[in-house]
């Protein structure tokens, strides 16, 4: 089973990362000189405290169990990571709930609290390069994110009448588990979640196993491609689940809220629009594909779950479209920093338009012409390649990011374009990306200039007039 092995081989790394403590005394915490604490962001514009310094993720291990009659969720998480430093002490993104114990390389460690900082030291300095284990203890009762940022609306672990649903873009997965929580480093996950029997987890990867004992039921899901910690999921509920495999023969699993009408189509729509998107962006990045239909008025929005995008009772087919694309412009491939949204957001603008286009509704040119005609001084205000944080999910990242790509579709040709988006899918696969290298692969690929075209559509605040 998949899960054994994960677990075989987090377990023989550990030993290994134990092998590479510096030797300190067993009484305190200490570390040789020249080992520094691992900084406590990784540098982010908007985010200046999201993710840490002196590490690299490689694997999480999520064992968790939530009621939802108390909303109170336990948990055991493993992170292993490798030392980028000669490493004396580190940090995790995680917020609100109790932490019970640390462990680092099985040995207790020393920790403090700093707002959404949780500031490990180890009983010995971590070498530069070593691998090591981290192991936190917690509960307590997740509760959302707000403000501005998402369109006024709360996100992160949300609390539901029948369990719970997770969306955490761009900064909540430390709402829920302790994390180096940004884009900049994926990793793989293992995440096993045990909740009242009759409710059903839905989480990213494969589902491996399903044991129910007693009263419960445990679910096990492996994700092996490197996934950004916003992208994690671990909704629970009363779902209809449909697994199968699209024409194509990609794994399909797909979990519906049976309050929800409508959703018999999802199945379908999302096997349809991932093998349509895999002929065009280039083969499917993960090993599953599918869906999560959950019942939730306080949230109106959907998000791109790495392998099982989230749909509000709000949806459409177009919405589906919007959200698969991303497990390629996102998921697959994800920002470098959030200022870098639009390459997000306005590919998968893009993309819907396009899959309207390409079922014969509306051509991406007529939307685009209606957009520029009516919209207001306002929506070209802002700079679509560094929105600002309070507006980083502005509309017109997402539409005038959108047109920007179509603009360039007509300046450069079709053949051209849909090559420019094959080719940055396969370059930065698993990885991370920017602007500017955007901007200098379509140069590449077109053979042409593009430094105006590029500063009127994404850098300057006025509606473009020539490009």
């Amino acid at each position: 089973m998949v899960l054994a092995r994960i677990v075989r081989w987090t377990a023989a790394l550990s030993m290994v990362a134990a092998a590479a403590l510096v030797a300190a005394p067993s009484s305190a915490s200490a570390a040789p000189p020249g080992f520094r604490p691992g900084a406590p962001g990784v540098g982010d514009p908007y985010f200046p405290l999201e993710g840490n310094g002196g590490y690299d993720a490689q694997h999480y291990s999520l064992d968790l169990a939530y009621d939802p009659a108390t909303k109170v969720l336990r948990g055991t998480v493993h992170l292993l990571a490798r030392a980028t430093q000669d490493l004396s002490r580190f940090d995790l993104d995680f917020q609100q709930l109790t932490v019970r114990s640390v462990t680092v390389n099985g040995l207790p460690a020393t920790y403090t609290r700093d707002g959404q900082e949780l500031v490990v030291t180890p009983r010995s300095g971590l070498r530069s390069h070593s691998l090591f284990d981290v192991g936190v203890t917690y509960d307590g009762i997740p509760q959302p994110l707000g403000g501005p940022i998402v369109f006024g609306q709360p996100y992160g672990w949300i609390a539901t009448e029948d369990g719970a649903l997770v969306a955490c873009e761009p900064n909540a997965a430390s709402t829920w588990f302790p994390s180096n929580d940004h884009p900049s480093d994926k990793a793989t996950y293992s995440i096993a979640v045990t909740v009242p029997k009759g409710l059903v987890v839905a989480s990213n990867g494969v589902l491996t196993a399903r044991v129910t004992r007693g009263d419960t039921t445990t679910f096990w899901w492996n994700e092996l491609r490197p996934m950004a910690s916003y992208l994690a999921t671990a909704t629970i509920g009363t779902f209809d689940v449909r697994e199968g495999r699209t024409p194509a023969g990609l794994r399909e699993w797909v979990a519906t809220d049976p309050t929800v009408p409508g959703t018999e189509v999802v199945f379908q729509q999302t096997a349809d629009i991932t093998d349509y998107w895999s002929e065009l962006f280039g083969r499917y990045p993960f090993e599953e594909t599918g869906a999560i239909v959950d019942n939730a008025p306080v949230v109106g929005f959907s998000l791109e779950n790495q392998t099982k995008p989230l749909y509000s009772a709000v949806r459409s087919e177009t919405t589906v479209a919007h959200e698969l694309s991303h497990q390629w412009f996102g998921d697959s491939v994800s920002v470098r920093t959030w200022q870098h949204i639009w390459l997000n957001e306005g590919f998968a603008t893009f993309a819907q338009h396009y899959w309207t286009e390409h079922t014969g509704g509306e051509s991406v040119q007529a939307w685009f012409d209606r957009q520029y005609a009516t919209r207001p001084d306002s929506f070209w205000l802002v700079k679509v390649a560094d929105p600002q944080r309070d507006t980083m999910f502005d509309t017109a990242v997402y539409n005038r990011g959108g047109m920007t790509l179509q603009a360039l579709r007509v300046k450069i040709g079709d053949e051209p374009f849909f090559r420019l988006l094959r080719t940055w899918a396969a370059d930065h696969r698993y990885g991370l990306a920017d602007t500017d290298e955007f901007v200098t692969l379509a140069e590449k690929i077109s053979g042409q200039d593009l430094t105006g075209f590029f500063t009127a559509w994404l850098y300057t605040p006025s509606k473009p007039v020539t490009w």
